[in-house]
């Protein structure tokens, strides 16, 4: 063993003392050292996480913002149809007589009682007053005596679907205004 004075027993005991008490000292550091370690690290975790939150909300912006300019690219289309579109009009209107004779005479008979307003008939209209009117179908009873097979000629004359005038009640329709039933027929087929 090793041979030490007393002296030399009390310098490694107050080394030991000595490491011990450094030990103590650099282990409380450790722990603080620790602690801002693992708040830190909470901290980039949060950013990270805020980070994707954001790049996720910043791409769905973008595709919003994208679609939007879609939309006021599609928009813009449509005005610009729809102006061609309205020019073309103005310019057929200048051109289309404001009343022509069978416009006319229809809206003269029918003032007259010579002619029943055929235009009530709900699926007719003025445009098929007249046209009725012109092929000679002026009063509802005209309209309630119609045979099947006038009924289909009718029908292809005027340009319509097979089956229009029975699928729009014309007789229906044709018999309550003949009878005067003008509330009725508003509330049933208006």
């Amino acid at each position: 063993m090793f041979d030490f004075s007393t002296n030399q027993w009390a310098i490694i005991a107050l080394i030991f003392i000595l490491g011990w008490l450094l030990g103590l000292y650099t282990l409380s550091g450790g722990r603080k050292w620790k602690q801002g370690f693992e708040q830190e690290r909470a901290l980039r975790i949060r950013a990270d996480e805020e980070n994707s939150r954001l790049t996720a909300r910043l791409v769905e912006l973008e595709g919003e913002h994208d679609r939007r300019l879609e939309l006021e690219r599609e928009r813009e289309h449509h005005l610009a149809r729809s102006a061609a579109a309205n020019e073309r009009i103005a310019e057929l209107e200048k051109h289309r007589p404001a009343i022509n004779a069978d416009t006319a005479g229809s809206i003269a008979a029918a003032a007259s009682g010579k002619r029943d307003d055929l235009a009530r008939i709900f699926g007719i209209g003025r445009g098929g007053e007249i046209k009725l009117n012109e092929l000679g179908i002026h009063r509802y009873a005209d309209l309630i005596a119609l045979s099947p097979a006038e009924e289909a000629c009718l029908e292809g004359r005027m340009g319509l679907a097979p089956a229009t005038i029975a699928d729009e009640r014309w007789r229906e329709q044709a018999e309550m205004l003949r009878k005067g039933d003008f509330d009725e027929h508003a509330r049933r087929f208006a």
